[in-house]
């Protein structure tokens, strides 16, 4: 069985290719800033946040980090 990890946030390359910062991000999904930062760097996002991101990044969810994968 593989597990995966989610190693590197893609969070600003995404929203570099998209044209957006992130206040627009905020004003768009209403995840509070503070929280967005925090995903550009150390926190793995929740299921609802990273459903919530991707959507509005026109992504999957996969896309918004980098993993890796272990086997188990």
């Amino acid at each position: 069985m593989t597990n995966f990890k989610a190693k590197k946030s893609n969070l600003k390359d995404l929203l570099a290719k998209r044209g957006m910062d992130l206040d627009s991000l905020e004003r768009n999904t209403n995840i509070p800033r503070d929280q967005l930062d925090d995903y550009l760097s150390k926190r793995v996002m929740n299921l609802n946040n990273a459903m919530t991101i991707s959507k509005e990044l026109n992504c999957r969810i996969e896309d918004l980090y980098v993993w890796t994968a272990e086997e188990a």
